[in-house]
């Protein structure tokens, strides 16, 4: 998928607010696909990366987070864990079937996908679900890759 133009989409975010993605890359966006609201390695992951928007941010990076789960469920979780970026729902699965982030039995992967202003992806990454790329990890490996 990389050097490839990111298919659009329009989801339904915690609040069940509309987001599209074309219309939200007036700079690069990180996709991060996650298997599971609540569980313990998605809570760690997404709270390092809501405590570090800061440093997304210096780096022209926007975060939105995605999964299967219902809007409702969501927005549990960002109040339990205090998140500041959008959690769009995708439960008919056809963004995550798009971005090749579902496993084989249905679920999310744990997926990072990197998207600029231009639509195209620049950088993808999956890793076993026992774990998450840190913030630095991120940025060191996408600086390489993002291009305006």
């Amino acid at each position: 998928m990389i050097n490839k133009l990111a298919p659009n989409f329009i989801l339904k975010d915690q609040f069940g607010k509309e987001f599209e993605l074309y219309k939200n890359l007036d700079r690069n966006l990180l996709l991060v696909f996650y298997p599971k609201d609540d569980s313990l390695v998605c809570s760690r992951q997404l709270a390092n990366y809501n405590r570090n928007l800061d440093l997304f941010k210096k780096n022209d990076i926007h975060v939105v987070g995605i999964n299967i789960e219902s809007s409702t469920s969501h927005k549990s979780f960002c109040d339990k864990l205090g998140l500041n970026f959008p959690i769009l729902s995708d439960t008919d699965k056809k963004v995550s079937k798009a971005y090749d982030a579902l496993t084989f039995v249905g679920v999310n992967k744990r997926k990072l996908i990197l998207i600029n202003s231009s639509k195209n992806v620049v950088f993808e990454k999956s890793v076993f679900n026992f774990h998450y790329p840190s913030v630095e990890e991120i940025l060191n490996l996408v600086k390489q890759f993002i291009i305006a």
